[in-house]
């Protein structure tokens, strides 16, 4: 049977999996969801602080799902079970963002438009890291994502086959086989928080990384070590009018 693709009074849900939030970017993160998404759907990962209580305290989250030991370790299965979280609802578009994102204002006033067609079934955006602050972020060899597009958003096809790569680190927000439907590339950026905290805060990222994926299985060594560049590539950000 041929997937029905509404055109038009579409709602949109956002998926997010997060982990001790509290003193990070999330209060920020909900609030600006808050603004244009129809609902949430959360898994937590062990938390050890207020990072539920935070999600709680929003009207649209429709759930979350407490995990009681972490799957860090194991980003596929923490990916999977969002997934699956989220498909119990059969949403009509999905949303697949992280706590340290924030879309700039543009994607506000063009979501409705790109999620009330039935021409493509998934879009994605340009990803910018931030580093050491809100006004810079990094482009060098290494750190040169905002140069292709991530698949964030896609349509929700009931019975349409679905899969995650078995990764313990650097996993895909959506599933792969998404990937064989009509998509749209658009330039609206997503702001990454996740590096723009301290040369500290960074330093232990990156043990994280290299204990999580010693060997570079999951992704590149000089990739990781280049974390700790002392004196990285900045490029200063522009908002742009809307």
């Amino acid at each position: 049977m041929r997937p029905v693709r509404k055109p038009a009074n579409n709602q949109l849900t956002a998926i997010l999996q997060v982990r001790n939030e509290e003193n990070r970017y999330l209060q920020e993160v909900l609030s600006d969801l808050n603004e244009y998404v129809d609902d949430m759907v959360i898994v937590d990962d062990a938390s050890t602080d207020r990072t539920v209580e935070i999600c709680q305290s929003y009207s649209k989250v429709k759930e979350i799902v407490q995990l009681t030991e972490s799957h860090f370790n194991r980003e596929w299965e923490l990916r999977t079970r969002l997934w699956h979280e989220v498909c119990k609802y059969e949403p009509d578009w999905i949303l697949a963002i992280d706590a340290d994102e924030v879309f700039e204002s543009a994607f506000k006033q063009k979501v409705r438009t790109l999620i009330n067609q039935d021409q493509f079934d998934w879009v994605s955006f340009r990803m910018y890291d931030f580093w050491g602050g809100r006004t810079h972020y990094r482009e060098d060899q290494y750190w040169n994502l905002h140069n292709r597009n991530t698949m964030m958003l896609t349509r929700y096809l009931p019975g349409f086959p679905y899969y995650f790569l078995q990764q313990d680190h650097h996993v895909h927000r959506l599933p792969l086989s998404y990937n064989a439907l009509p998509g749209c590339a658009t330039d609206i950026r997503v702001k990454h928080f996740g590096w723009a905290g301290t040369e500290e805060e960074r330093f232990q990222k990156y043990k994280r990384y290299m204990s999580v994926d010693p060997e570079g299985k999951w992704g590149n060594l000089e990739h990781y070590q280049s974390i700790l560049d002392p004196n990285p590539n900045l490029i200063e950000w522009k908002e742009e009018l809307t």
